[in-house]
């Protein structure tokens, strides 16, 4: 009898504790433990990180309720020895499990490269892998590499164009190699059928409406009159004349602290010094934006062969289909200068 009773309380005890330990094991794996009545949070992860640091950056976030659990199954999983670098959505409610296998897979949430206001390569690698893993050093080696940039279609002057101003999703861990052909790809899906057709009715290929936007861009902080700009070129370019452009002047010199081109600019021995040689640059003197790109294939139809700024400082320029009206407005400016206190 007595050895019956010791049996089924056995029998008791142990399903007692069976019980608790499956529930305790449920509720570990199974149970909502990461931002419980919080919102959704991103986390980042970076290459250096080991669980420890992990562990202290959601124990700080309040993004983890019981550490305790979570380093249990992360140990399960053996994610201690998995980890990937990345950016992550932590979604509220989620499991141990859910949370712990997500990190394990490394399914990262896209983050955003954006660049504009690019003049030089060193400009561009250090704004284009901001905020991402990518090293600017070795991504401006690649810029640099002319094996790799001919493979392409482009030589050390003109790779700027391939990298059209604007906003790309990328993952945070991205290589610089393959952020490099992101943005072929993304320069391959912007040229349209619609763009290339556009630039071979002006008579330029895609690169030269590149070099020929950036000069535009530069020339007017007023982006709804860069078409009428844009023709201006275009007729001279039309008419074999000089496009005598400042802005490609001062990219020759290589000083972009000037305000006022002097004769001694002119003196120049370079391809960008358009007062020396005819036609357009080798290459762009800025990353020029969609909005000028559009402007150079879209441009007003006018006679107009010169322009100068209006002498009200307004942003905008007086245009002449002749050398003595454009004498007579580029003195008109340059009185307004005299008389201010601008480029003193």
């Amino acid at each position: 009898m007595n050895r019956n009773k010791f049996l089924i309380g056995f029998v008791v005890v142990f399903s007692i504790l069976l019980t608790s330990f499956v529930f305790y094991f449920y509720q570990v794996f199974f149970s909502e433990n990461i931002l419980v009545e919080k919102g959704d949070e991103i986390i980042l992860i970076e290459e250096d990180m080991d669980f420890k640091d992990l562990q202290d950056m959601v124990y700080d976030r309040g993004i983890v309720n019981d550490m305790l659990s979570f380093s249990f199954v992360a140990k399960i999983l053996e994610y201690q020895e998995n980890m990937k670098p990345g950016l992550y959505l932590m979604k509220k409610d989620m499991t141990n499990l859910q949370a712990v296998r997500m990190l394990r897979a490394g399914n990262q949430v896209p983050t955003s490269t954006t660049f504009n206001n690019v003049r030089l390569k060193p400009d561009l690698a250090g704004k284009i892998t901001d905020n991402l893993q990518a090293d600017s050093a070795q991504f401006l080696k690649l810029l640099n590499n002319d094996s790799l940039i001919t493979a392409y279609g482009f030589n050390q002057q003109n790779i700027m164009s391939m990298f059209i101003p604007n906003t790309y999703e990328v993952y945070y861990t991205i290589s610089e190699q393959a952020l490099f052909d992101k943005m072929y790809a993304e320069y391959q899906r912007f040229w349209t059928d619609e763009r290339k057709q556009k630039a071979e009715k002006l008579g330029l290929t895609p690169l030269e409406v590149s070099a020929l936007a950036s000069i535009v861009q530069a020339e007017s902080v007023q982006s709804d009159e860069r078409p009428k700009i844009a023709e201006v070129y275009l007729n001279r370019l039309e008419r074999n004349m000089a496009l005598q452009a400042d802005p490609a002047l001062v990219f020759a010199v290589g000083d972009f602290t000037i305000k006022r081109v002097l004769n001694v600019h002119k003196e120049v021995d370079s391809p960008y010094n358009l007062y020396k040689y005819r036609g357009l640059p080798p290459g762009p003197i800025n990353l020029p934006e969609i909005e000028s790109i559009d402007a150079v294939l879209n441009p007003d139809d006018h006679n107009y062969l010169y322009f100068c700024a209006k002498p009200d400082f307004s942003g905008y320029h007086t245009f002449a289909t002749n050398l003595r009206q454009h004498n007579i407005n580029a003195r008109a400016y340059q009185n307004a200068l005299n008389r201010s206190n601008i480029y003193r």
